[in-house]
């Protein structure tokens, strides 16, 4: 038993250890192709001892895990850091408990297809249907500082590659075993040339596949573009800070980068996300940023300008107009007693020196922090207590729609991701699906410190470059602010946590790639696959005991 549990001890943190290394050490995604194998192997060896209460081990397993990539997250709210690393790890145990059970009714490599079908399905809903969504450790993401490993992810999206880390793990793992129980020696020949071909192809087969994708030729058609990072502490935004003063601090930046604003043609200027606060959508010509913004306009008519916004929508009604609406008292209007509402959004908005404005809205909010999950639920609770509401922002859910930019010279579409929407791979493609030839990202990251939280968001804008096929602009208010091309490559950056400005040309691409066109082809398979799987586990006659 002792020689089991050390067994065990030295399992998990093989694969805490090699599960991370992706996500903490640049260029070494690779490990994840056979960082699950520890994992297996120590199932395999509770099963054939009959371990009891082996749960625990892979939940330590998944926590570990969970725990050395995004401890980070504390740095923002130690309980929401907390409660991530656990919730997250639980999911991650339900779907291995899963396997467990399946195995009991199933033999072969049956279970194994099912544990890999349950946990693409389980990634997929996390993208695509949760409130409560954490898509931080998709397994594809693996590869975000490992680009040149996953050029095919303009078919697949990074899905492919958690299917590639699953095909590759258990074909890994299906040697070992054979290697490990003697079964090998039974095979004759052919059947030992087609067992480990079949793993090289699994390893190796989507690195090749990588290598042969041509990269797209440099665009012909290209913007200027400057982005300012006027590095504000954001825990001091509102509280040492006017947004006068803020507005001073990015603008003496922006001064510095006149020349290049001046000269040369059409040019794209950026500010970070929520860069003014307090903005009333309904009267935005009042906006004092606004008011700064046109008059820097007026002295370069070659530019356009998007900046990130806290607005508002205000709205005056006798009854709530929308759940989350903040009810901030109450006033007369043509002799009618009305309440004053605020609806308040994480917004981008684009605008011209002829004050034309267009505004997008965040659909992807921060759990916690933006988020009301089940807001018809939580709300009507959180006040019972006396509380306010739990998240902050409307907008829940929705498509990605792009924002134009127009000058004399040049008129095209861009898709602004704002902060976390850029770790959703199939929701920022509808941003290309809506006419736009460049993505941009707006971001505040440094609600986490200098930690590995801000390396990795930045990382994920690059998977999202690969998709589509589109440049990347990035604004980050503390950093990183760079420009990234089609094929995820790194091409300006700028350092953490300087107040600086960055410039550069952008190319503009049009046509769509497959993963753009067609979805997230490897999600919808895999629920199949999980329901066809789970059904025939449910309704097959539990096996026999038998030496496994």
């Amino acid at each position: 038993m002792k020689r089991e549990k050390k067994s065990f001890i030295l399992l998990v943190i093989a694969f805490t250890v090699l599960m991370s290394i992706p996500f903490l050490v640049p260029g070494m995604g690779w490990t994840a192709l056979l960082g699950l194998v520890p994992l297996l192997c120590m199932e395999r060896i509770a099963t054939r001892n009959g371990t009891r209460h082996f749960w625990w081990w892979h939940f330590l397993s998944f926590v570990l895990w969970n725990a050395v990539t995004t401890w980070w997250v504390c740095e923002a709210t130690v309980g929401g850091g907390i409660f991530a690393i656990l919730a997250n790890a639980f999911q991650m145990s339900l779907v291995f408990g899963l396997f467990r059970w399946s195995r009991r009714r199933m033999g072969g490599a049956l279970p194994y297809l099912l544990l890999a079908a349950t946990w693409l399905a389980w990634e997929k809903y996390y993208l695509t249907i949760a409130q409560i969504s954490w898509p931080w450790l998709i397994l594809g993401n693996s590869f975000a500082d490992t680009t040149a490993l996953v050029q095919w992810y303009e078919y697949t999206g990074h899905l492919g590659g958690s299917l590639w880390i699953w095909a590759s793990n258990l074909a890994i793992f299906g040697i070992i075993t054979a290697i490990w129980e003697g079964k090998i020696k039974s095979w004759n020949g052919k059947a030992r040339i087609a067992a480990f071909a079949g793993a090289a192809l699994a390893v190796f087969g989507p690195m090749i596949w990588s290598a042969c994708i041509k990269p797209l030729p440099e665009s012909q058609d290209k913007v200027r573009v400057l982005m300012v990072q006027p590095n504000i502490n954001p825990y001091q935004k509102h509280e040492e800070f006017t947004q006068d003063q803020q507005d001073s601090i990015f603008f003496s930046i922006l001064a510095q980068a006149d020349d290049f604003a001046s000269t040369g043609g059409p040019c794209l200027a950026m500010a970070p996300e929520t860069f003014t606060g307090r903005f009333i959508i309904e009267d935005y010509p009042n906006n004092q940023t606004f008011i700064r913004i046109q008059d820097w306009l007026v002295k370069h008519p070659d530019c356009n300008f998007l900046f990130g916004a806290a607005a508002y929508n205000r709205t005056y009604s006798v009854s709530r107009p929308n759940i989350l609406a903040y009810d901030l008292g109450e006033t007369y209007i043509d002799g009618a007693r009305k309440h004053i509402w605020y609806l308040s959004r994480n917004s981008a908005i684009i605008t011209d020196t002829t004050g034309r404005f267009d505004i997008f809205h965040k659909k992807k909010l921060v759990p916690g922090t933006e988020l009301t999950p089940y807001p018809k639920i939580f709300i009507p609770i959180e006040k019972f207590f006396g509380g306010n509401l739990i998240g902050k922002c409307a907008g829940q859910g929705g498509k990605a729609s792009s924002l134009e930019f127009i000058t004399p010279e040049q008129k095209f579409r861009l898709g602004c991701a704002i902060c976390y929407e850029s770790v959703y791979g199939e929701y920022c493609t509808g941003y290309v699906r809506d006419g736009a030839s460049l993505l941009t990202i707006i971001t505040n990251d440094a609600w986490w410190g200098n930690t590995p939280g801000y390396q990795q968001h930045f990382n994920y804008s690059r998977l999202r470059a690969i998709e589509t096929r589109r440049s990347v602009a990035r604004c980050g208010n503390t950093g990183i602010t760079a420009i990234i091309d089609p094929q995820g490559k790194v091409l300006k950056r700028t350092e953490w946590w300087t107040p600086t400005f960055l410039t550069g040309e952008a190319g503009l691409y049009d046509g769509q790639t497959f993963f753009v066109r067609h979805g997230d082809i490897v999600g919808r398979v895999s629920v199949f696959a999980f329901v066809l799987l789970l059904l025939a586990a449910l309704f097959r006659p539990r096996k026999k005991k038998e030496k496994l």
